[in-house]
């Protein structure tokens, strides 16, 4: 052996060919995670998240963009449930 091993041959080594497995609770994790970030930066004080916030329904901040970020995450938990 050279040492020198191309990258599906160090991943297949790594994970030992549990690589679908990892990627597919990769994906699952990603929707619930994004909603949670959501949930916690709605109810967290604006003066410790960000003083930048307009307010409540506005479309600046990190509340939207962690909604947004779930709900594209969601085609695995479809593709789950279909």
């Amino acid at each position: 052996m050279t040492g020198i091993e191309t990258r599906e041959d160090w991943v297949r080594g790594r994970l030992s060919g549990r690589g679908p497995v990892v990627a597919r609770f990769l994906s699952l994790a990603a929707a619930p995670t994004f909603a949670v970030m959501a949930l916690i930066a709605a109810m967290a004080p604006a003066d410790m998240i960000c003083g930048a916030m307009q307010g409540p329904l506005s479309l600046q901040g990190m509340v939207p963009m962690y909604a947004l970020m779930s709900a594209f995450h969601l085609a695995p938990w479809l593709r789950l449930f279909r």
